[in-house]
């Protein structure tokens, strides 16, 4: 006789079976959908597994599409991408996102931004490539830097050179093209909104050489690979809906020997300071997110994902699992934020 069973690809193949196997065949005999549920055949794979194990790998699949927006727990796809939960609250707040930096922090994350940059120390020719960094506040420091730097080397070199008229040293100054010293910093955020508000703050204040906007994904950057000699991330890869994918980004374009930087909210190591914090967050922020932005909800969003971050020793296990090598980091002000720092080597 011919008896058809589905192979591992799911197409039925035909088999000649011996006469033996009629019993088998005929044990199931009350219809096909009785012989798939209750006898094993060769090459037929249950579409739903059963048991214990199948259950535990039907949960393990559910949790692995599943992640948390702020103490939410929602889809992968409706946390993360544009159009999505994380772009509309960074939508929605870019307008006013430098002056809620302010009030939330009391003017803190100024001072946190400027440790970053002094921990970088950015040589001359720093090809830097700033993520999630829409508003540009790490790019324009970055920018101040490397120019108060080469300002510095140049005025080093005329004092070595005592003998030149001022007509000289002026027509020096004149023919210098490149105030920044071959320095570049690239801004790459996926929200429209955010780097719509960084342009803006660049043409404000007169940054133009040296500077570029890219719209992209932290998760899937739009550079090749070995590209750039620094990866800052500020206040951002929190927001990040596989964490571990970006990291592994930031490994891919930087160049061997590059540097990763990495400023983000924190746990924090005081039981004080950590109660008070609390407070602050939960109680507070949420209403200066409504009164100045009119929008509590992002707000509470917010203080919830730093919550959900992991911890300082979790995240640097997380840094040196994507490829970073020498990987350290320093709290600031009793752990409410950290800098963690990694090398690609």
């Amino acid at each position: 006789m011919q008896r058809y069973v589905l192979s591992d690809s799911g197409h039925p193949t035909v088999k000649m079976a011996a006469l033996g196997s009629w019993a088998l065949w005929s044990s199931c005999s009350r219809g096909w959908s009785r012989a798939v549920s209750g006898c094993r055949l060769p090459g037929l794979r249950s579409s739903s597994p059963r048991g214990p194990l199948g259950a535990r790998l039907l949960s393990q699949e559910k949790e692995a599409t599943e992640t948390h927006f702020g103490f939410e727990t929602v889809s992968e796809e409706e946390k993360g991408g544009k159009g999505e939960r994380v772009y509309q609250v960074f939508e929605s707040v870019a307008k006013k996102y430098d002056v809620m930096n302010d009030m939330m922090s009391l003017g803190i994350h100024r001072v946190w931004k400027d440790l970053l940059l002094w921990k970088m120390r950015p040589f001359p020719g720093t090809q830097l490539l700033d993520v999630a960094g829409g508003t540009g506040d790490i790019a324009f420091r970055f920018l101040n830097y490397v120019q108060a730097q080469h300002q510095r080397k140049q005025k080093k070199q005329l004092r070595a050179q005592q003998n030149l008229s001022w007509e000289e040293i002026a027509r020096k100054y004149q023919n210098e093209e490149d105030s920044l010293g071959g320095s570049r910093v690239m801004v790459c955020d996926i929200n429209k909104e955010m780097l719509k508000i960084g342009k803006q703050k660049a043409h404000a204040q007169g940054y133009k050489a040296g500077l570029a906007w890219i719209l992209g994904d932290a998760e899937e950057l739009p550079f090749d690979d070995d590209k750039f000699d620094v990866y800052t991330i500020a206040f951002g890869i929190r927001n990040v809906t596989h964490i571990d994918q970006a990291l592994q980004e930031a490994h891919r374009v930087l160049k061997p020997g590059g540097r990763f930087l990495c400023l983000e909210f924190s746990q924090v190591n005081n039981p004080l300071v950590s109660r008070l914090y609390d407070v602050y967050s939960f109680q507070v922020i949420p209403v200066l997110g409504e009164v100045i932005a009119g929008d509590w909800k992002s707000y509470q969003y917010l203080v919830e994902s730093i919550r959900q971050f992991p911890s300082q020793e979790e995240f640097k296990e997380m840094i040196e699992d994507a490829g970073f090598q020498k990987v350290t980091y320093e709290n600031l002000t009793s752990g409410i934020v950290a800098i963690h720092s990694g090398f690609k080597l």
